[in-house]
């Protein structure tokens, strides 16, 4: 009697061998729905780091959270998408580069238009030339519309040229300005001056100092050279030649040159 209850009871016993499938069955499940929600996120890089995680996990049987695996195949998913984190920084720091030299291009063109146009309304075409190249815009001033000869002092009437300049300089105040003095190569020998480094010194410093009675320009971005004779733009061996060489000239200088095309002179517009 006693054998028999025992044998009732162990027949009675559940069949509990249906748990493991339903437990894997809950773990992919769980799978899925954690890959769909990392599917539906907007950060791809997360999403296949995740994927290569589960990926893992699967295909070689180590579990979803051992470190050693997941946090290298993620690092390698890092280091892989790097040099691309950097290539778009550079297009992108390549593109705003891009952006500003338009806008100065834009800016100098202006300018140049500007004084073009007091140029020809005033007459002075024979006195004055503009000048835009890759490096800057260059305002060329002959020295007998400003001096007399052999001085460094600025003519009564040629000052409103300078304080026109400075006016239209004042809308793009933010470019650095220099203002060199050039003489021809005949030697000078006055009470005043004893070269001509001296003379086309003085010049290029009178006649930025009238530019900067104009207190909306800042000082700090302004700066002369005096070259003397020694950058002639024609021969000295003439009365013609040597009247170019004496001259004053206003440089705008471009704050995003190509170093490649600045070295020479292209693209002058007249």
């Amino acid at each position: 009697m006693s054998k028999k209850h025992k044998s009732e009871h162990h027949e009675e016993h559940a069949d509990e061998t249906w748990l493991i499938p339903y437990a894997d069955l809950l773990t992919l499940l769980l799978a899925l729905f954690i890959v769909l929600y990392a599917m539906s996120s907007t950060d791809s890089k997360k999403f296949q780091d995740m994927s290569a995680a589960f990926n893992i996990a699967f295909s070689s049987g180590i579990g979803v959270l051992d470190n050693s695996s997941v946090v290298q195949d993620g690092q390698q998913f890092e280091d892989t998408n790097k040099p691309k984190r950097h290539e778009d920084e550079e297009d992108m720091q390549k593109k705003e580069r891009q952006a500003l030299m338009q806008k100065e291009q834009e800016d100098l063109e202006k300018l140049k238009k500007q004084v073009d146009k007091y140029i020809q309304t005033n007459g002075l075409t024979t006195q004055l030339d503009t000048k835009l190249n890759q490096s800057q815009l260059t305002i060329t001033i002959s020295d007998s519309s400003l001096f007399a000869p052999g001085s460094a002092k600025v003519k009564p009437e040629s000052r409103k040229l300078a304080i026109e300049i400075s006016n239209m300089l004042t809308k793009y105040a933010d470019y650095e300005v220099i203002v060199s003095g050039h003489t021809d190569n005949v030697p000078i020998n006055n009470t005043e001056f004893e070269s001509n480094w001296e003379l086309s010194s003085m010049r290029a410093i009178r006649f930025m100092n009238i530019l900067l009675d104009n207190k909306k320009l800042d000082p700090k971005l302004f700066s002369n050279i005096g070259y003397g004779e020694y950058h002639p733009i024609a021969e000295n061996t003439s009365a013609a030649g040597r009247s170019k060489n004496r001259r004053v000239e206003v440089s705008i200088i471009r704050k995003y040159a190509d170093a490649s095309k600045a070295a020479s002179i292209s693209t002058t517009t007249k």
